[in-house]
């Protein structure tokens, strides 16, 4: 039976619209933190809520984890390169060190892969480097907000811990901190540990206990991640000055979130990691895929403050595991 125009337009377009649907593949690589990092398992989550509607569309997420943060720098870079020679199209990557990060991140741009800054680096590196956009905290701006936070409430002398020093967020987080409440007529020091002792709860917990017994004039005590904070809260109440030591985080984890409901962790300074890694991948393999792209630049996550005022709704959120 010969077939109509109309039938052998019709054929022609489904065949090129299932053609084009063929094609769409965005294998994007996402590097990401240790397993055993709380804060980069709810990004996780973000990123495999997000990886249906890739896969759908004939792509794929990898996700590249550091094993863990003993020899930060130079293993960040190698997952960079890494994901270059598996030819993906797009990447998802913290600028969590520029000076060793950025020649590689170059690298994969010059390579073809369209890159998407994730929880590190900002809009102002995202833009030099040539990234279609940042997604995530600016991480000076949380600080501020926490320094903000401290000063409102009375303390004077808060002891920012960073267990990741010389990674350009952390030290930002802790000089917001030390610039708003020196600007309110209080200070701020930062006690560098080294990256070894980063998830070490006893190491951590010593080093703090030492600290504020040294000086008795520390009234706040805020660590740049979650878990950092649980060695704190364990280190404070060794010290036996509980009582006058205002606890609080950069990110949330399930205990810090009980302190706060008890009222022993005044509170956290959240970044949405959720949305971080939802987000990220979406826009990447859209971009991708479609050709789309977003008017807003950066794409900001956080900081919000999360204390007693609002703990109930959070604990809701963490209920469904993306909090």
């Amino acid at each position: 039976m010969k077939l109509s125009t109309f039938t052998k337009v019709m054929a022609t377009t489904a065949l090129v619209a299932m053609t084009a649907t063929a094609t769409l593949a965005a294998d994007i690589a996402v590097i990401g933190g240790s397993n055993d990092d709380a804060f980069w398992n709810k990004i996780k989550k973000g990123l495999d809520d997000a990886t249906p509607a890739v896969v759908a569309n004939g792509g794929s997420v990898n996700y590249l984890r550091l094993v863990n943060y003993d020899n930060f720098a130079p293993d960040v870079v190698q997952l960079i390169r890494t994901a270059i020679s598996m030819e993906v199209d797009g990447l998802v990557i913290p600028d969590w060190v520029p000076e060793a990060e950025d020649p590689a991140i170059k690298e994969a741009i010059a390579a073809g892969i369209t890159v998407i800054l994730m929880n590190a680096g900002g809009a102002d590196k995202a833009r030099e480097l040539g990234a279609i956009n940042y997604v995530g905290n600016e991480e000076y701006p949380a600080g501020v907000a926490g320094g903000e936070y401290f000063a409102s409430h009375g303390q004077k002398n808060v002891l920012c811990v960073n267990t990741l020093p010389g990674a350009t967020n952390t030290e930002a987080r802790c000089k917001g901190v030390s610039d708003a409440i020196t600007a309110a007529g209080g200070k701020s020091t930062q006690l560098p540990l080294p990256t070894t002792s980063f998830g070490d709860a006893t190491a951590v917990a010593e080093a703090i206990k030492a600290e504020i017994l040294k000086d008795e004039t520390i009234d706040g005590v805020i660590t740049i991640s979650a878990g950092d904070a649980d060695s704190a809260a364990i280190g404070i109440e060794q010290s036996g000055r509980a009582a006058a030591i205002s606890l609080a985080s950069f990110d949330m984890n399930e205990a810090g979130l009980a302190r706060i409901k008890a009222g022993t962790q005044t509170f956290s300074i959240d970044q949405q990691p959720y949305l971080q890694g939802y987000l990220s991948v979406s826009i990447l393999a859209s971009a991708i895929d479609f050709g789309t792209s977003l008017p807003t630049f950066p794409i900001l996550t956080g900081p919000g403050i999360v204390d007693a005022s609002n703990i109930d709704a959070t604990l809701a959120g963490v209920e469904k595991g993306a909090r």
